[in-house]
């Protein structure tokens, strides 16, 4: 991020705002960053370990939300003469959080480079829009003719192979435009867990995700940050933890009666008006 001042602090704010609402619907906060990046002129190296670092700000929204759940997890794994079934529940959970995590961690490591030097632009951006919103289209209505695939209601009753599958479906949000979440709960709900079990855990795994994307990005790219920086990057944070503590409050309470028809749709309308607004010329997307 180039500019200096005001605006360069209501430009934190707009993209701490896109990453927050963004993160955890079905829509790629990535693939919106990117493209709001492009239109505000912020997409050099700085603008896109911006990008990574705030999503902190996200992940901290689900440990809020989830905080009294995470507090008795912890308490009845270190209390030895506590209740052995919730002591078993719980390490379950930290172990499957685990094994789903690591599939994106090595892949990401290993191609990280490669994909933001090759896909982290706007047109492949909205061409995997439209290709997940495809995907979405047609999970719902593979879920809908078979509801009786699933078999998974309780998060306590994944096993470790189901994190492992879920873990192997986050790498195709390695793709800008994929989507973290939609990834995860699509894919989880087509692995036979239910919507709502599909979408706590995704809102699980993207606690060692998010942490794990930003310490490593803002470490590696340490030289390109400076203390002029903290009060743009500050705002970011905060703008993403309260505009994503507000979409996990109402996301949960969403998937209970409703599928995620709608966000397909809004993906393949959106990412079509990216690529016939590329291709008329109508908008200069820098390359």
């Amino acid at each position: 991020m180039s500019e200096s001042g005001s605006m360069y602090l209501l430009h934190a704010l707009l993209l701490g705002l896109v990453e927050g609402i963004t993160e955890f619907l079905p829509i790629s906060s990535t693939g919106h960053l990117i493209l709001a990046g492009h239109l505000l002129g912020l997409h050099d190296e700085k603008s896109k370990l911006f990008d990574v670092a705030i999503q902190t700000g996200a992940m901290f929204a689900v440990v809020w939300y989830y905080r009294d759940r995470f507090i008795a997890i912890f308490r009845s794994i270190s209390n030895a003469e506590g209740p052995v079934v919730e002591r078993q529940e719980s390490i379950r959970l930290i172990a499957n959080i685990s094994l789903a995590f690591l599939p994106a961690a090595v892949l990401g490591v290993l191609f990280g480079k490669a994909i933001k030097e090759h896909l982290f632009h706007p047109v492949p951006v909205a061409i995997a829009f439209v290709l997940g919103g495809v995907i979405i289209l047609w999970a719902e209505r593979r879920v809908a003719l078979y509801p009786q695939s699933v078999r998974v209601e309780a998060l306590h009753r994944m096993s470790g192979l189901d994190a492992l599958k879920v873990g192997m479906a986050q790498c195709f949000a390695l793709i800008p435009g994929t989507s973290r979440s939609g990834a995860t709960i699509i894919g989880a709900m087509l692995f036979g867990l239910s919507r709502q079990v599909a979408t706590e855990f995704s809102f699980f795994l993207a606690i060692p995700t998010l942490i794990g994307a930003g310490l490593y990005d803002t470490w590696k790219y340490r030289d390109l940050l400076s203390w002029a920086d903290a009060p743009a990057l500050l705002l970011g944070l905060t703008s993403a933890f309260v505009s994503a503590l507000v979409v996990v409050h109402w996301l949960i309470r969403f998937v209970s009666n409703h599928s995620f028809t709608w966000f397909a749709w809004y993906r393949i309308a959106f990412g079509a008006i990216v690529l016939v607004s590329s291709y008329a010329g109508w908008v200069v997307w820098h390359a």
